[in-house]
């Protein structure tokens, strides 16, 4: 039976579901303790990216319940000098993760009261026969240490050394720009189930640089100052405001201007895709 006065637990990580990676992990918490509630996030980041799995602990943290504890997964140094970590937010969450990138939306955008290196002596999986295992900390350190703490087995001052929350490993975030007759940005992220392409450009500042909804706005798509698309885009406030097969841009669920196509796939039809070498400019005509 689960605990509901318990944390939930919050996996996210680029496993996938195609061996026995998350299985594993969640059996380590349940031995630690059966009433622990576990949730998935997501398996499906992309391997190794560490900007994706800080940008999507971003998109959704706030909207669980405080206290909430969430595991991030994204390991590509996994059994080298990368630490790993337990950070507490301002906001009242727990994150467990590698220190690589990670935290970096959460630090900037939501703040990080406290930060604290796993200490593998007292809080990593024994007995299990994984001693001389270095490459699965999701399941021996990660998952294990998550579950210690939820279950109340553990204080948080008991998962290891603090340490200076400035030297927290962080990606740089690049800033939109507006220009004469619009804004310039990047495109930051994807929504990959359905192609769309969110921008780091905040809905409140593209209004500001003077586009309303149901405008047709000049777009220009560079990748590595290259252009890859051009052309002239409605822009409002939800996808079928367009025609099947059209491009439209829109304000997504965290504020920010988007490009979609209506019934479509923005990123398979036009070929594009995000990261700090693909800029995307609008301006008035």
């Amino acid at each position: 039976m689960i605990d509901y006065n318990k944390p939930m637990l919050v996996f996210q990580t680029d496993f996938t579901y195609k061996e026995g990676a998350v299985c594993a992990m969640y059996g380590v918490v349940k031995s630690v303790d059966r009433t622990l509630e576990i949730i998935d996030g997501t398996h499906e980041l992309p391997q190794y990216d560490t900007w994706s799995a800080s940008y999507r602990l971003y998109q959704s943290m706030k909207f669980w319940p405080e206290g909430t504890i969430f595991v991030s997964v994204v390991d590509p140094g996994v059994g080298t000098s990368r630490k790993a970590c337990v950070a507490r937010t301002k906001d009242g969450y727990y994150i467990v993760t590698p220190d690589n990138g990670s935290l970096t939306h959460i630090k900037k955008y939501v703040g990080i009261e406290e930060v604290r290196e796993i200490d593998e002596t007292i809080n990593r999986l024994h007995g299990k026969g994984t001693e001389g295992v270095a490459i699965f900390h999701g399941r021996d350190l990660f998952g294990y240490c998550a579950a210690r703490l939820a279950s109340g087995m553990i204080t948080y001052e008991q998962v290891g050394k603090e340490y200076p929350v400035d030297e927290i490993v962080c990606h740089e975030i690049l800033e939109p720009k507006k220009i004469e007759k619009g804004m310039e940005g990047i495109f930051e992220i994807n929504d990959p189930n359905f192609g769309n392409l969110w921008t780091n450009i905040y809905l409140k500042d593209f209004k500001k640089a003077g586009f309303e909804y149901g405008d047709y706005v000049n777009v220009t798509i560079y990748h590595k100052e290259n252009v890859v698309f051009q052309d002239k885009v409605l822009f409002h406030k939800s996808f079928g405001m367009a025609k099947p097969g059209q491009p439209i841009i829109y304000n997504n669920e965290l504020m920010k201007v988007a490009l979609a196509v209506s019934v479509g796939n923005f990123c398979e039809t036009y070929h594009c895709s995000f990261g700090s070498d693909w800029k995307v400019v609008f301006e008035h005509e």
